[in-house]
């Protein structure tokens, strides 16, 4: 089990950049699978992207390609989401999540280790 916590989310307007970051805590971090999901009010909680246990690999959902950059320090046990251009349709708690079984168990939300997430608000 590992330990998250996000930060740098905030309110923004349409277009602008935003940069998340989650730090993890733990035995053996590196060997998590690391990930980002979005609830928005009303709403269920959505896969935005992954990162492989060595960094080398990006998965994203199809809402987010082209404008969010996954990536993670190994080194220092950090992930970030670099989020681009982005739009109302964006706003929701982004909520950083671990999982020791794999991208599959990942984007089925199954078994994940969960942070207490970070609201983005994006004005039009």
């Amino acid at each position: 089990q590992v330990q998250l916590v996000e930060s740098g989310g905030g309110l923004v307007q349409a277009g602008d950049s935003l940069t998340l970051s989650c730090a993890a805590s733990g035995r053996f971090v590196s060997s998590y699978v690391m990930g980002w999901f979005r609830q928005a009010p009303g709403k269920e909680r959505e896969f935005v992207a992954a990162i492989s246990r060595g960094g080398g690999t990006p998965y994203y959902a199809d809402s987010v390609k082209g404008r969010f950059t996954i990536s993670r320090n190994i080194a220092k046990d950090i992930m970030y989401l670099q989020m681009n251009r982005l739009n109302p349709e964006d706003t929701a708690v982004y909520l950083c999540a671990a999982s020791a079984s794999g991208i599959s168990a990942m984007r089925a939300a199954n078994g994940l280790d969960w942070g207490q997430g970070t609201q983005v608000t994006v004005s039009s």
